[in-house]
């Protein structure tokens, strides 16, 4: 059997005297999409954060490929093939759309400075549809703009593992249509993704499995069609009537 991509085991990350992820173990195999969903609150941030060495766990370990990455900073992790978007987008304002994307090349180790970084900056913007904007300062994106930024700049850190904060929040029906196909895009590209998502219908649509966080605690995995009927999911997150209307 071939080891997971992601293997996390035991983690726990307090702040204070607040448990935010409470002995989480889960792991997700190289080619899936996996859907991180529960309330606000949940921990699914803070997950990601601990991964992504953001926040150091307080307890038990991360491996990736292998390897213990549980006390990686981030741009250790991110050399690794780890990155991720962020749910609030921040790019460097002032800077051109080209230049925010060669820096997060840059911050990942494997492109050289100067102009071998704007070559490949480019082509990532090229593919999320951002070509023609490349020279345009970040500012004066759109929303729907500065989310594809959000892409692009993770796809320019070659990543193995790539993990999506809510990129469809603020987002109308059609540009989540639009992300939508990107994602799925992405994923031909043998990008294994991770999923924090409110929206069930993109969900559903996407993950190959689910994993439900509740307080900190995971309650629940597996296929997505067993994620909506289970009692613990309707309860913590779904409600009933989304239950009753998707069949469940």
């Amino acid at each position: 059997m071939t080891a997971p991509l992601l293997e996390v085991a035991g983690v726990t990350r307090r702040f204070g005297g607040l448990a935010a992820v409470s002995g989480v173990t889960l792991s997700v195999a190289e080619g899936e999409i996996v859907g991180l969903i529960g309330p606000n609150g949940a921990g699914k941030t803070t997950l990601v954060n601990v991964v992504t060495g953001v926040h150091p766990a307080s307890a038990g370990t991360i491996r990736f490929r292998g390897e213990d990455i549980t006390l990686l900073k981030p741009w250790q992790a991110a050399r690794r093939g780890i990155a991720r978007t962020f749910q609030i987008v921040q790019p460097f304002p002032e800077m051109r759309v080209l230049e925010n994307v060669a820096a997060a090349a840059m911050f990942a180790g494997d492109t050289p400075y100067g102009s071998a970084a704007e070559d490949f900056a480019m082509e990532q913007l090229r593919f999320v549809g951002l070509g023609e904007l490349a020279h345009r300062r970040a500012a004066s994106l759109t929303l729907a703009m500065r989310k594809r930024l959000e892409f692009a700049k993770g796809l320019a850190m070659r990543p193995k593992l790539l993990l999506l904060d809510e990129v469809n929040a603020g987002l109308n029906a059609k540009e989540v249509e639009a992300a939508l196909d990107l994602i799925r895009a992405i994923a031909a590209r043998g990008v294994t993704i991770l999923l924090i998502e409110h929206l069930m219908k993109v969900v559903l649509s996407l993950s190959t499995r689910i994993v439900v966080l509740h307080h900190g605690e995971l309650i629940a995995q597996g296929e997505p069609q067993a994620i909506v009927r289970d009692p613990r999911v309707i309860k913590a997150y779904l409600g009933r009537r989304y239950a009753e209307a998707s069949g469940g």
